[in-house]
């Protein structure tokens, strides 16, 4: 294992630990300990979970219930599959129930009741579909099958080899928690499904079409009041995997039903600067004050960072994180391109401060914790890194 201790001099005086949670396609969920003390960061390993192999994709945690649920995409095998697991106080996991699914789910979202019913929607990417489970409302971790929605495509779309079917690649919840958004990959659309207060059952609305080719992957909505209310102007940002452009969308609800949407900015995920061959946009997520818009690039090679081992004086190449500063009509502006801390940052998390951000970097096999200025939005150096087994997948704050 590789762990590195990084000072910053960030005013911390008391020690304190944070976890995070790690999932591999190695097929493990690592729990990592985070401690700061006196601006010092230390991160190790403490808990390996391997109840969700073969492929560990994608992680949903329930914070305050303190559940976890981890997608396996099923890389080597027909299907997927889908876990449920209880966190204990310490940071492990105690397993409760694990299900076969649709091959390839790589995303999900939890929506319904806060206090009552609550379901786990899913974004299969090889299995072209959309499922969703009821999740047992007495803290237990177990859950039901409720639905199967299943898409197909007439003919490939512009990029023929990564558009062949549908590939849906995220599930998140409108600001109103009345509909479901999917970006789906192969289809070049934003899927909408209204959601049944009394099942739980996603019904297909009127998707958003985004340009032909441009391969949608992931999605983030924007309230500029930061608060949600009947009569604010939301906003979505869709992040392209294949174009590398982020579209903002101004979003409103018709008498009729449906969400529509106005689009209002677009641009390439590096502004103004020039594109790098290759280079392939994925994760996108709005800081916690409200104020900035990030997105992660992977297979671009931009930075190259000292090495964390003062021995060896091999540069690290690093792949980059965009920030775009958030404007009142929608737009964005463009604020910092900055090494990622390493290779392929296929997904990353800020912490609930805004003050770190973890990145799951999956060529790299690490996790990497970088500072971030909360009053300037800029992102700093590297604080912390751990070597995990396998390609990583995804990393959440349990704080």
């Amino acid at each position: 294992m590789l762990a590195s201790i990084l000072s910053l001099s960030l005013g911390a005086a008391v020690a304190s630990a944070t976890n995070l949670f790690v999932s591999s396609y190695a097929g493990n969920i690592t729990t990592l300990s985070l401690t700061a003390s006196n601006g010092t960061y230390h991160i190790e390993k403490t808990y390996v979970n391997n109840g969700c192999a073969p492929n560990p994709s994608w992680l949903t945690l329930d914070a305050n219930r303190g559940e976890l649920y981890c997608l396996d995409e099923g890389l080597t095998v027909p299907n997927g599959s889908l876990s449920s697991y209880l966190v204990n106080p310490n940071g492990s996991l105690t397993q409760v129930q694990k299900a076969s699914v649709i091959s390839g789910p790589v995303n999900g979202v939890i929506y319904g009741r806060p206090a009552g019913q609550r379901y786990l929607a899913l974004a299969h990417y090889s299995g072209s579909a959309v499922s969703d489970w009821a999740l047992d409302t007495n803290g237990t971790g177990s859950f039901t099958f409720n639905q199967d929605l299943l898409f197909n495509l007439s003919h490939p779309g512009p990029n023929a080899a990564r558009q062949d079917a549908p590939h849906e690649h995220e599930a998140i919840l409108d600001p109103t928690g009345q509909y479901v958004l999917v970006p789906d990959l192969g289809a070049d659309l934003v899927r909408v499904f209204c959601i049944d207060s009394d099942t739980g059952l996603l019904t297909a609305e009127t998707p958003l079409s985004v340009s032909p080719g441009s391969g949608p992957r992931h999605a983030a909505f924007w309230n500029p009041a930061g608060v949600s209310c009947e009569n604010c102007t939301s906003y979505l940002y869709v992040v392209t995997e294949l174009a590398n452009t982020v579209t903002g969308y101004a979003v409103s609800y018709p008498a009729a039903g449906g969400m529509a949407f106005e689009k209002v900015y677009e641009s390439s995920v590096y502004g103004q600067l020039n594109l790098p061959s290759g280079n392939a946009a994925a994760e996108i997520a709005v800081s916690p004050d409200n104020r900035f818009l990030l997105i992660s690039n992977r297979n671009n090679t931009s930075f190259s960072l000292p090495n964390p081992i003062p021995s060896n004086s091999t540069q690290i190449p690093s792949d980059s994180l965009s920030t775009f500063a958030l404007n009142a009509n929608g737009s964005l502006t463009f604020h910092q391109l900055w090494p990622a801390g390493g290779s392929f940052p296929r997904q990353f998390s800020l912490n609930r401060y805004g003050d770190l951000i973890a990145v799951g970097l999956q060529e790299s096999s690490e996790v990497v914790v970088m500072a971030r200025d909360v009053a300037t939005g800029l992102v700093g150096m590297p604080v912390a890194r751990v070597e995990i087994e396998g390609m990583v997948t995804s990393v959440v704050w349990d704080d």
